[in-house]
């Protein structure tokens, strides 16, 4: 392996996430950022097209954001919230109470998306228990769904979904339906309820967009429809925003788009602009009120070790501040209607089964990956930074990609795309 010392010695005893370290592309040094670029230990410059997981929303080293993180790190970069508490912190809950809908007023702080899915199934099960009605702990989740990597957040992914089949017999059973997107889906999920929702906790889902399964798409209708049965059936209802949250499908929340109100949200990546580890994880008021009781016992008994990091939620504060006073909302609508000019001709390419944008969210869809490596490898030499999966080439950039840098991510899924069909005979 060639390159800087740090590298060569360092991947010696690192593990790297999602990767089969035997087989799979080494991985790039990265040294530095700025605005949508990466730039590697050899000078070369990559055109990020995924903002590090859908995090860096705002773009990479935003002056208002460094300065918040300075300016903290100064103060007290972390004190306990076991029996303290902290300004950035209260700041930032009354802050996301304000913006999202209905009543989502209590604000749980985690510090991953895993953990604050893992908090909300807490809070949903202990729910029930605290109204003295034993028994319902399971929950609905839906396949193509994607809701974290611990153990009990696995469980409510798509059993079928590659890298958590292994762990089959390991996990609690829960149940795993079809999303209701038509009549019949409807009624199977509402004989669903209607059968076991004395077992039922709370229906889960990725609203609008299920992220990692695939950047499957569904309408706002399907997020109404569970809110009726929901409602119908007497069960909770938890979004997870984690992906969705903060702009990436066109509106702050995707839950607006439906109109409707979860009992339970949950927030991460894009929360701190993609600076720091921060999530959240926030319940209606009915659902925080059934913990209050002078039984020590009704508490929820969680509490990560840096949860409401001073330092991580100055980053959010900061990051909800650009939403206040820079058109984010109205770039996504911009990078919307690019991509959905720029990708459709990949449309007509072989191996491309379909292409759907959805906010700031661009997807082409092949029948078949064959090759991964020489595909990503093929991207890095377009310079850009993309990281298909399964079998899609996915965009979700920073909201503050300009135009010639979203035309260049583009053209080069365009280009690896297009030789990729040419490789190779084309079978549907």
């Amino acid at each position: 392996m060639c390159g800087p010392e740090w590298l060569e010695q360092g991947m010696k005893h690192v593990w790297l996430p999602y990767t089969q370290m035997q087989t799979t592309l080494p991985p790039l040094p990265a040294v530095r950022t700025d605005g949508c670029t990466i730039t590697l230990a050899d000078g070369t410059e990559l055109v990020d097209g995924i903002a590090s997981w859908w995090t860096a929303c705002h773009g990479y080293n935003h002056p208002h954001i460094h300065q918040a993180v300075s300016a903290q790190l100064i103060r007290m970069p972390h004190v306990m919230f076991g029996g303290l508490v902290n300004e950035p912190a209260l700041t930032l809950a009354r802050r996301l109470a304000a913006m999202l809908p209905g009543d989502l007023d209590r604000v749980f702080f985690t510090d991953s998306g895993s953990v604050a899915v893992e908090v909300a199934m807490k809070m949903a099960i202990q729910y029930w228990l605290n109204r003295g009605q034993t028994g319902r702990t399971r929950l609905v989740a839906f396949r193509g769904g994607y809701h974290g990597d611990t153990m009990a957040t696995m469980a409510v992914c798509d059993p079928e979904e590659g890298m958590h089949s292994l762990y089959q017999g390991a996990l609690p059973e829960h149940f795993i339906a079809d999303l209701p997107v038509n009549a019949a889906g409807m009624q199977a999920l509402d004989t669903l309820l209607a059968q076991s929702a004395g077992s039922i906790a709370a229906i889960i889902v990725e609203p609008l967009v299920q992220g990692a399964g695939g950047m499957l798409f569904h309408t706002p209708d399907v997020l109404r429809t569970l809110r009726e049965l929901a409602d119908r059936h007497g069960v909770l209802l938890i979004l997870d925003e984690i992906f969705t949250g903060f702009g990436r499908t066109g509106t702050m929340f995707a839950c607006e788009q439906a109109g409707i109100v979860p009992d339970i949200i949950t927030l991460s990546k894009a929360l701190t602009g993609g600076t720091m580890a921060l999530a959240a994880t926030v319940a209606r008021t009915h659902v925080f009120d059934a913990f209050l009781s002078d039984d020590p016992l009704h508490a929820l008994m969680h509490g990560p070790t840096f949860m409401a990091n001073a330092l991580a939620c100055a980053c959010a504060n900061a990051s909800l501040d650009l939403f206040d006073t820079e058109p984010r909302l109205q770039q996504v609508a911009a990078i919307e209607t690019q991509m959905r000019d720029e990708l459709e001709s990949c449309r007509s390419l072989p191996h491309v089964v379909d292409v759907r944008v959805m906010g700031a969210i661009g997807v082409v869809e092949l029948d078949r990956i064959s090759d991964m490596n020489a595909l990503k490898s093929a991207l890095i030499a377009q310079g850009v930074w993309v990281r298909p999966f399964r079998n899609i080439v996915y965009l979700t950039p920073a909201f503050t990609v300009t135009r010639s840098e979203l035309s260049h991510l583009t053209k080069a899924i365009r280009t690896v795309v297009s030789e990729l069909g040419q490789a190779a005979p084309h079978r549907r």
